[in-house]
């Protein structure tokens, strides 16, 4: 059997004030296999990002245990994890090569290489000729391009990603969507996905976690059996309607 990439065993988070307590995730048990792409969903305020907070090491959690990394894929957090957020948080005043550059530089790693690696990368995310433009010279989704990059910079094992298009008109999204696959299959990194779209989880995933309302439970996880490469017609497969139906079902929203 396979040893989990991740594995989250009775995951508990409690957020302590001087008058109140509050749990926002009660008990998350889940385990991810390395390269897989994985999309939480649920209500808003269920614990999405603070889960993804807890894996990125950003939170501490109150019980249960938090495992990443394994024989084959050993897990080092301060290098191997790549985030990216709803807003893309470029540095206005630096040019887009140098702002995918910016984890290697905080890593210390050479920097000749990382230039290169760089540069790579924002040719394999469609933004070959942009390097030397500053953020806003580029469109919403042009700068979410260049933010996956510089997630992806220092070869981290682990991409996590809260929400990254949910700032981004529908059209654009959808394409951000086809664009996320296509770097997914190229870099053969473990994603996890943070969503509030039923449609885009089902799309985007390998598996797909759906979180309970506060505070936060495992409600359901489920493999995608959709076939790679995925496009958009895809949304008319009949299996497509079926795994978006269990998520409604289990949120309520039938």
């Amino acid at each position: 059997m396979e040893t989990p990439f991740i594995s989250l065993k009775n995951v508990r988070k409690v957020y302590r004030t001087r008058d109140i307590e509050f749990e926002a995730i009660s008990s998350v048990s889940l385990d991810i296999s390395n390269g897989e792409l994985v999309c939480l969903v649920g209500p808003s305020g269920c614990g999405k990002s603070t889960l993804l907070r807890i894996l990125a090491g950003l939170h501490p959690h109150d019980d249960g245990d938090v495992l990443i990394g394994n024989s084959e894929f050993p897990f080092d957090p301060t290098k191997d994890i790549g985030m990216v957020f709803q807003q893309p948080l470029l540095l206005k005043w630096r040019r887009i090569l140098e702002n995918v550059q910016l984890p290697a530089e905080i890593l210390g790693l050479p920097m000749k290489a990382a230039r290169e690696r760089a540069k790579d990368l924002l040719n394999m995310v469609g933004l070959d000729g942009f390097e030397d433009k500053y953020p806003y010279e580029l469109s919403g989704g042009m700068q979410q391009r260049a933010a996956i990059a510089r997630a992806l910079v220092h070869d981290p094992k682990l991409i996590l990603m809260d929400e990254p298009f949910g700032a981004l008109d529908a059209m654009t999204r959808e394409k951000m969507n086809l664009e996320l696959l296509d770097i997914w299959q190229k870099s053969q990194k473990t994603i996890i996905f943070v969503t509030h779209g039923i449609q885009e989880a089902v799309f985007l995933g390998t598996h797909v976690a759906v979180m309970s309302p506060s505070p936060a439970r495992l409600a359901d996880y489920f493999e995608v059996d959709l076939p790679h490469p995925r496009k958009l017609d895809i949304k008319t497969h009949e299996n497509f309607g079926v795994y978006t139906r269990r998520i409604y079902d289990l949120l309520g929203m039938d």
